[in-house]
């Protein structure tokens, strides 16, 4: 199993969230072609999950499993000596190339790991949580199997395993006014003016912090709002995301509290603060991001490890370094015969 060919042929695969079928049909076909038994998992629409184990052992205790899409725009393939270019090459088909090759070296040894990879983790984890409900309901039908004991989830974290991850709480703050001629704001009420104070309180209210995990962090990600130039704005909307290092009860309190009566709050999405499992011997890292694991609770108990760095996912110069791609390799089947002894 070449791995750097892998990259390159998944990166070369457009596959912006939603539109990740042409890259799920290439995976399902590379690992039915390596002797997997793959099944393709439906999602909604054409999309669908890609979930491969080999024919000895159909229930692993051990998955390896990241995500297919990428977030936009696409961006074809290039390498050099030391790199991988393109979007996902880190993020995470680099990670994909790497796991399949882990997978395909233990099975050499006779240690049989499954495969998931999914859909729709930029975006809503959509195709972890229809994930989740496969393994349970699979569970369910074939009690007398093994379950599924351990998930390595891939991100990139630089090949050191993730102590915790920071959780998302997605924020909506929607103000209402009245229209009226700008000549005459009198006349008027604008709801950006709301907006704009809320998000002034929201910025500077304290916010919790874990001695070992770091701080909460703000961002106020979307703004929209208003009709003309010359027009009191009637609507205005700000979409916020809030990285959490806790539980979120608390600070929900908080924000309607800050932001005041003059706007609308609403938490449309939550994915939960996680401290996550380890093994001996290897480093260790904080995940200041969101990742599928809060979705996939019925796949064992996660382990976050994977090559690349997070800090140039989803920039136009995303890349992956070839030796971290081969070290992962090693990583990978290391962690899965140590959790298995």
């Amino acid at each position: 199993m070449d791995a750097v060919t892998l990259a390159r042929q998944l990166v070369d695969i457009e596959s912006i969230t939603g539109n990740e079928t042409a890259v799920g049909n290439y995976l399902y076909g590379e690992l039915c072609r390596l002797g997997y038994q793959a099944k393709k998992m439906p999602v909604e629409g054409s999309r669908f999950n890609v979930y491969a184990t080999s024919a000895e052992h159909p229930h692993p205790e051990v998955v390896f499993s990241t995500h297919m899409d990428t977030v936009p725009p696409f961006i074809a393939s290039s390498e050099d000596a030391q790199r991988i270019y393109g979007r996902g090459s880190c993020d995470a088909k680099g990670i994909i190339a790497a796991q399949v090759a882990a997978a395909d070296r233990l099975r050499q040894t006779n240690i049989h790991v499954g495969l998931l990879f999914v859909v729709g983790e930029e975006r809503d984890s959509l195709g972890a949580q229809v994930a989740n409900e496969f393994v349970a309901n699979e569970y369910a039908e074939n009690a007398g199997g093994s379950r599924c004991r351990f998930l390595i989830n891939g991100e990139p974290t630089e090949n050191r395993l993730a102590l915790a991850s920071k959780g998302t709480l997605r924020v909506e703050v929607t103000a209402t006014g009245r229209m009226a001629h700008s000549a005459y704001p009198e006349l008027g009420e604008s709801a950006i003016d709301k907006l704009i104070s809320a998000l002034a309180r929201l910025r500077v209210m304290p916010l919790p912090s874990d001695p070992e995990v770091g701080p909460c962090t703000l961002n106020i990600g979307l703004m929209e709002g208003g009709r003309a130039p010359n027009v009191i704005a009637d609507y205005a909307h700000a979409d916020l995301l809030y990285r959490l290092v806790g539980p979120s009860q608390e600070l929900r309190q908080h924000i309607v509290a800050e932001a005041g009566d003059e706007v609308q709050i609403t938490f449309p999405l939550e994915l939960p603060f996680l401290r996550l499992r380890t093994v001996d011997g290897l480093p260790t890292m904080i995940a200041a991001f969101t990742t599928d694991i809060p979705k996939l609770t019925h796949w064992g108990e996660p382990l976050l490890i994977g090559p690349g760095s997070i800090h140039v996912a989803h920039t136009d110069g995303e890349y992956i370094e070839k030796q971290q791609l081969a070290e992962a390799i090693d990583l990978y089947c290391r962690i899965a015969k140590q959790l298995l002894s």
